[in-house]
Formats: structure tokens, C-alpha cells, sequence
């Protein structure tokens, strides 16, 4: 049971340009939604000494003025098509502080389940946009004496490495460290005047496979769905690359990832749970950051969106008949296509839209839409390259960092274990009728 105690709004401590801001193709087609992520602290002395709410609040205001679009506020934009431009207004962000009856144990090995929903903010998206803000956080205390710090941060606004940078950087002046190193937050660098090389290939963002047999895909989008979160050991990861390399036909290029052999096997392994038949086309989307795909590349401290779209395809039977190998194949191609070039003709494909509004999975009011990436496809998002711990804000590091309950049928992440001991965890969100089987496939398998 969490019971809200307050809300605060907290805008930039100093003043901040009131101006309106240029957000980039990438930016326009993210959901009109935030990420869910959640951060579980234990007891301890510091946390009993300190007023912890205070903390955040005086921190998070001195942290507004570095990434003062983060106060801002979306509205909709006058060229229509479902597009969004940022209002950079001081609104602020609210905290919401919440006690809980739970203690931190209770949450087991912290599954996404809704009981850790419960612990970040909801947000309900059928308030007009203007009013909706673009970073929401709760600090929950437990009976424990333990803390969480659930926090949204918009879609629109940053992609992984943007919000992990935001959350680091507010935490160093919580806790009074250096240096602070501010965001670049010129969105227009990803604009160039040069000819484009390449023409895009819209075929990659086309809707992906149903069912063999079902005209849609509604009938899948019905079935209830549940979440499993599961440990790949070093040993285990390092079996998986050495099987997949096994297949590896180039001697000058290096061996498939941990990244490309772990997906691999995730890819093969909801074909062969979800029963499919051989003939069933099967997509495995992800995204790549193009940060350094691009020539020059995008500044270190780029802030936004810098995401390109990626696909794997296959039919389940060629998935299922050859070794793990061969599905890493079909993931390293997908991602070597992404070059400057690629990247380029994306950002200027989406720019030239009629409508950006499709390629939102969720709608304005927050509901499923759009694209499903459910049965038969799977949709991984890799947080292996990511610096997601050491989110200290003054009472130590956090003892678990995660996604919130946000799942959809094959939304999975893979993880890298907060014990640094080259393991991986694995939440993914399959059918119920599904989910059996595909752990017995995910072991067994190995």
C-alpha cells in the first residue's frame, strides 16, 4: 500500500530562457509518454540524519538550470501532423513523497511488476499536453527505513543516455561532487546542408508481421500478458557468444557480441515458445544509438534523442533449424547498416512526413496503438552499453536500478547485473499461455 503524502513543484533555481526549442525527426516520433525507471536505496544513517525530500528538491532545482528544458512544457505544434514543439517555460518538475507499508525486501529481486509501478508517478495522458510535465519523480519510504526514487522522464525529451546524464548530474550536486559536466543541448546539430548520398528505405518501418492466418493482430493484442525476470550468469552469456561464433565466417572482423549472441537466443527462444509454425515471418526490432555513427560525431553530452529504428527478420522455422549463430548473422547485418548515411536519409525521411503520429506506440491518452510488436515479433532494448549505477544522492549508491511495469507481449530488456559480475538480467513480457515455455527454452537451450 503507498499512501501520497505531498507533492512539490520544483522549478530552476535561477532564471532560465523562456524560449521555444527545436526538437529534432528522432524527437518527433518518440510516445507522448515517459520512460519508467525505479531506484531502491536501503537504510541507512545518512538517510535518518538528512531530510531526503529536502534534498531532492534543492538539488533537482540546481540541476534545472543546467537541463532547463526538462522544465519545460510540450505543446502542440502549429505544422500539425501530430507534431510537438517544446515550450522552455520554468513550469518545473513535481516530486511526489510517498510512505509505503512494504520494506524494500519485499520486493524479492525487484521483478517490474505493477507493485513497482506503484512506486512512479502515473500520469494521465488526457490532460492537455501543455500541462503534462516532462520529468516526474516520487520518493517513497519504506517501513525498512529504505527509499525508492521513481522516475518518469519524457520520451520526447532524452533517450537513455540523455536521462541516465540528467540523473547522474543531479545526483553529483546532491551529494556535492565534481566536476558537473552540463548538457549540449542544441538539438539543431543533427542538421546538415550537405546532399544526401543515400535515399531511405521506408520498407524497414514497415508494420510488423501477424500471425500466419489473422488478417491483425487484435486478437493478440486481447490475450493477458505477464513478465519474467530472469538471470543470464558470465558462464552462461560467454557459452552463448562461443556457440554463435562457432558460425562466424570472417576472421578480420570481430566476433559476434554478447548483445548479438543474448538476442539471438531470446529471438529463437519466443518462436519456439509461442509455438509458431515454420513458414511464420518473425521481426526482432531494437534501436542503436548513432551518436557515433554519425561524421563528425553527435558531442558526448548530446542531450535528446539520438535513436535510429533497427530490424532483424526471419521465418521461425530458419530461426529454429539453424544454430544461434545464424540469428546473431541476421542481427550484426541490421545493425552495419546503420552508417552516417543511413542515419541521414532516416532523419530526412521522417522530416518529410505528412503525419509523425503513427510511429507512436501508444496514443496521446497513453493507450496501446499503432504497430504491434507482440506475437510473432519481439522488440529488445538493450541497456548493456549504458552507465545505469551510481546514482548516489547522498545516502550511497542505489542497491538495484530497473524499468517499471510499462511491458507490452515481447517488450524485453537485457540488463546488466548491478553486482558488476558480467551477468545479465532479462525482463521480458510475454502471453501468459507463452511464458512456461519460453523459460524452459531460455535454460535449456543454453
Amino acid at each position: 500500500m503507498v499512501t501520497l503524502k505531498a507533492t512539490h513543484i520544483v522549478g530552476p533555481a535561477e532564471p532560465t530562457p523562456d524560449e521555444i526549442m527545436y526538437l529534432n525527426a528522432c524527437d518527433q516520433i518518440k510516445d507522448i509518454t515517459h520512460t519508467p525507471t525505479i531506484y531502491f536505496y536501503k537504510h541507512s544513517p545518512r538517510l535518518d540524519s538528512g531530510d531526503a525530500v529536502s534534498r531532492l528538491k534543492e538539488s533537482l532545482s540546481r540541476a534545472l538550470v543546467l537541463f532547463y528544458p526538462l522544465a519545460g512544457r510540450l505543446n502542440w505544434a502549429a505544422e500539425g501532423g501530430s507534431r510537438v514543439q517544446l515550450h522552455c517555460n520554468g513550469k518545473g518538475v513535481p516530486i511526489f513523497e510517498a510512505e509505503s507499508d512494504a520494506s524494500v525486501e519485499d520486493f524479492g529481486d525487484f521483478t517490474p511488476t505493477p507493485q513497482i509501478q506503484a512506486l512512479i508517478p502515473s500520469v494521465d495522458y488526457t490532460t492537455p499536453i501543455d500541462e503534462i510535465p516532462l520529468v516526474i519523480v516520487q520518493l517513497t519510504r519504506f517501513r525498512c527505513g529504505g527509499v525508492s526514487i521513481g522516475l518518469g522522464v519524457s520520451h520526447v525529451m532524452a533517450d537513455g543516455p540523455s536521462a541516465l546524464h540528467f540523473v547522474d548530474e543531479w545526483a553529483k550536486i546532491s551529494r556535492g561532487a565534481e566536476p558537473i559536466v552540463p548538457p549540449f543541448l542544441d538539438r539543431k546539430v543533427l542538421e546538415t546542408d550537405k546532399p544526401l548520398r543515400s535515399i531511405f528505405d521506408p520498407s524497414v518501418l514497415r508494420p510488423p508481421p501477424t500471425l500466419i492466418g489473422q488478417e491483425d493482430n487484435m486478437e493478440q493484442r486481447k490475450k493477458p500478458i505477464t513478465v519474467a525476470f530472469l538471470n543470464l550468469s558470465k558462464l552462461q552469456i560467454d557459452k552463448l557468444r562461443n556457440k554463435a561464433n562457432l558460425d562466424f565466417d570472417n576472421e578480420n572482423s570481430r566476433g559476434y557480441s554478447r548483445f548479438e549472441a543474448v538476442a539471438a537466443h531470446i529471438w529463437r527462444c519466443t518462436s519456439k515458445a509461442r509455438g509458431h509454425v515454420a513458414d511464420q515471418q518473425t521481426s526482432l526490432h531494437f534501436v542503436a544509438d548513432f551518436r557515433n555513427k554519425l561524421k563528425p560525431p553527435l558531442p558526448k553530452t548530446f542531450f535528446g534523442n539520438a535513436l535510429i529504428r533497427v530490424e532483424a527478420t526471419d521465418k521461425s522455422g530458419n530461426l529454429l533449424s539453424n544454430p544461434v549463430g545464424a540469428a546473431s548473422k541476421k542481427i550484426r547485418e541490421a545493425v552495419e547498416k546503420v552508417t552516417d548515411d543511413t542515419v541521414r536519409a532516416y532523419l530526412d525521411y521522417l522530416k518529410g512526413l505528412p503525419d509523425v503520429g503513427r510511429f507512436r506506440s501508444l496514443d496521446n491518452n497513453g493507450r496501446p496503438k499503432g504497430d504491434f510488436y507482440g506475437n510473432p515479433n519481439l522488440a529488445i532494448i538493450s541497456w548493456t552499453a549504458l552507465p545505469l549505477y551510481g546514482a548516489d544522492f547522498g545516502w550511497g549508491k542505489e542497491i538495484h536500478m530497473g524499468p517499471g511495469s510499462m511491458g507490452f507481449d515481447g517488450k524485453t530488456f537485457i540488463i546488466p547485473s548491478h553486482d558488476g559480475d558480467g551477468s545479465f538480467n532479462i525482463a521480458i513480457w510475454l502471453q501468459e499461455e507463452h511464458i512456461g515455455a519460453f523459460k524452459k527454452c531460455f535454460y535449456d537451450d543454453i
